[in-house]
């Protein structure tokens, strides 16, 4: 299955404004003009609107249809600075220190891009070619805060597994692999209910949902099982119309067989294709491993969790990864 092409398909159905935070960059200035080609959302990026047209000509391509914004030079600086003083006063920003971040150099086009969405300039952004994750959620979270209702910022990667002994090809999504190290059982139950989100506006399809453990309905007895007792506990009670159960074991979670013999009457054991891990450790690893030992195709981490989308690029990352995060973030705008 082709999930890149079914995801630029469905981001085409209601185009998004996102902003690509980092031009000149010429992997941005490229992601730009293919996002507009290939209509998959509207582009603002961000930076010396010279540069930009610069690096265009240099790589031949039709930057027509790419907003450009030189934010160190807007207009929007005064407002966009009072609007942020606003929002951190309480934290001790001073008005200058507001306006002097968004003019920064090193963290002007982060908070300005924020600034956008929350103005209602654009719908999400995408960024962090050229930053630090810590810098780019920062920024997401002083500025466009959490969803209602969800206290923590937390991360998903979705895993396209080729068909294996499970059966046919796959679509899961494994939580939390990057953010937040040893949730605890309140911030689980928000990364299960933000995992099912994602998948749903993602997928497209209706997400069902496991707590894994190494333990299946009291087959083990240990603080870390009972952590994830209570975290099915709380995700059921804030998300009550969704499926989700747990605590199970991976195998019991995703193999029909071995799920309706350890869990007989879960709607969720041996069906979910949402894994909520119980730390970071576990998802990380479990991801990295299912992709090379599994074969499996992994894109993320998808940040989820703040009140519009605001999602981190590896400081490696190709033009295409930066299309494909775009897309990704369209669809959970249009969510």
């Amino acid at each position: 299955m082709d999930l890149v092409e079914q995801l630029k398909r469905r981001a085409r159905a209601r185009k998004m404004q996102i902003v690509l935070g980092e031009g000149p960059d010429p992997r941005m200035v490229e992601a730009a003009a293919t996002l507009v080609k290939e209509e998959i959302c509207g582009v603002t990026i961000l930076g010396p609107k010279d540069e930009i047209l610069a690096e265009a000509r240099k790589q031949n391509l039709n930057f027509s249809g790419v907003e450009i914004f030189d934010f160190m030079k807007s207009d929007k600086i005064e407002d966009f600075g009072n609007a942020l003083y606003e929002i951190r006063k309480a934290k001790g920003m001073t008005p200058d220190e507001a306006r002097g971040l968004l003019t920064s150099a090193e963290l002007g086009s982060l908070y300005f891009g924020a600034m956008m969405i929350r103005k209602g300039m654009a719908d999400g952004m995408v960024t962090g070619a050229c930053h630090s994750t810590g810098s780019v959620l920062r920024a997401a979270i002083h500025v466009v805060g959490t969803r209602a209702g969800c206290k923590v910022v937390s991360s998903s990667m979705i895993m396209v597994v080729p068909k294996s002994s499970c059966g046919e090809d796959k679509i899961l999504i494994f939580s939390d692999p990057a953010f937040v190290p040893d949730p605890t059982a309140e911030q689980l139950a928000d990364i299960a209910v933000s995992s099912a989100s994602t998948y749903k506006a993602l997928i497209g399809v209706e997400p069902v949902v496991a707590m894994l453990s190494f333990s299946t309905k009291g087959s083990a007895k240990h603080p870390t099982v009972d952590k994830v007792i209570e975290a099915t506990k709380l995700a059921q009670e804030k998300a009550p119309d969704l499926a989700i159960d747990g605590e199970l074991q991976a195998d019991a979670a995703i193999v029909e067989k071995v799920g309706a013999k350890k869990a007989p009457g879960s709607t969720v054991a041996g069906h979910a294709n949402v894994l909520i891990f119980p730390d970071l450790n576990a998802a990380n690893i479990s991801y990295k491993l299912v992709q090379r030992l599994g074969g499996a195709e992994a894109f993320g981490p998808i940040a989820q969790g703040l009140g519009a989308p605001v999602n981190d690029l590896s400081r490696g990352c190709s033009a295409n990864d930066i299309v494909v995060l775009a897309a990704i973030t369209s669809l959970l705008a249009q969510s």
